[in-house]
């Protein structure tokens, strides 16, 4: 079945995932472009932005591994822009200029639909005001057979979270203090659990953890011999 993967999730040691007071000179929020520096240090990240050269070892493979195998990206209205309310004349068309790194299709998730925009290169957001779960099925289906990337930000993967329908996540511990914010694992009352981590690499910038969910166990067998035991005289 197809899965639902995030990919290169950076936080900081303290556990934010973005600085306060999001806007267009702070896409991320005050001090919150330090999460991401990592990545552009990567060849791959430096090609995203056009730019050549770039690390190629333990972070670069981990950039590039995000983008293998996936057919349609799921992400919040935050992780599009800084735009808040209904969209009116509003022009914005994301952060990533004529020619976004997607692709594929892109859903959006907002209260305020629209109609969706055709970029350069393959991708096409949607703006859809729906559940998370239709959502989902929606991209799944766009993706026809290739798994879904769920984007940020904090707030749309906490809601994939309590739901239980993110199968691997991977998280970068980046070195840095960002005192206030929005954190990841803030408000999940446990909803987090079921998660284990299969993968803890660490290169000279970031500490990188892969989580997936955990199959939940099968029901148990009964042990005929102590049913035989238990049972009364009539058998």
């Amino acid at each position: 079945m197809t899965k639902l993967r995030v990919h290169n999730f950076s936080i900081s040691l303290d556990g934010y995932a973005a600085g306060q007071a999001q806007s267009v000179d702070n896409p991320l929020g005050v001090g919150g472009h330090g999460l991401h520096e990592w990545v552009f240090a990567t060849r791959t990240g430096a090609q995203m932005i056009g730019m050549d050269g770039g690390d190629e070892g333990v972070d670069d493979r981990f950039v590039a591994r995000g983008d293998v195998g996936i057919g349609a990206t799921v992400m919040g209205r935050n992780m599009f822009g800084p735009i808040r309310g209904p969209w009116g004349e509003n022009e914005w068309t994301g952060w990533w200029g004529d020619n976004p790194p997607f692709h594929h299709p892109v859903f959006v998730l907002t209260h305020h639909a629209r109609p969706s925009i055709t970029m350069q290169g393959g991708t096409t957001f949607h703006f859809v005001d729906d559940s998370i779960d239709t959502v989902l099925e929606r991209a799944r289906e766009a993706a026809d057979g290739q798994d879904v990337r769920l984007g940020g930000g904090v707030a749309t993967i906490q809601q994939y979270l309590r739901a239980g329908l993110i199968d691997d996540l991977h998280l970068v511990i980046v070195p840095i203090l960002l005192h206030r914010g929005e954190r990841l694992f803030d408000h999940l009352d446990g909803d987090s659990e079921g998660y284990q981590c299969v993968e803890f690499v660490t290169s000279s910038s970031v500490a990188h953890v892969h989580l997936s969910r955990t199959p939940p166990l099968p029901p148990a067998t009964p042990d005929p011999s102590i049913q035989a035991q238990t049972a009364g005289p009539d058998g």
